[in-house]
């Protein structure tokens, strides 16, 4: 199995540049409405972005009906923890909690909201922690 969450965005065209620069992936589907977001040369997305008010999807049709992304955090694992940091830090996204060590997890995660209020969780994966402290 594998998720292919969606979630509905003010602007897919920003919204899509913004989760690239985070994430270094591709576009590969999409246009203003939708967009569809793989790592690089993988053709299995792994986000959609779509629309708020387009197509009369249910729970996508009015974006002040509740709190964006209230109760979902958006989790990627990413190889190189450091850098998604830093291109975080580079692309001035709001870092509501820094980086640290979740000793729970055994890895780093560093929480972020992106342009439309969600939440989105960075974190290394296990090995790189465990082999920087030895």
């Amino acid at each position: 199995m594998r998720s292919q969450t969606l979630i509905a965005v003010a602007d897919v065209a920003k919204a899509s540049r913004w989760y690239q620069t985070l994430l270094e992936c591709d576009r590969i589907h999409g246009g203003t409405a939708y967009s569809r977001l793989a790592m690089p040369g993988e053709s299995d997305f792994f986000l959609q972005l779509h629309v708020w008010n387009e197509h009369d999807h249910p729970n996508l049709g009015d974006p002040m009906a509740a709190a964006h992304g209230y109760g979902v955090l958006l989790w990627f694992l990413v190889d190189d923890f450091a850098a998604a940091v830093t291109r975080a830090q580079q692309m001035k996204a709001e870092i509501v909690t820094p980086p640290h060590v979740n000793p729970l997890a055994h890895h780093q995660e560093c929480w972020l909201r992106d342009l439309d209020g969600y939440i989105v969780v960075i974190a290394s994966r296990p090995e790189a922690v465990v082999s920087s402290i030895r």
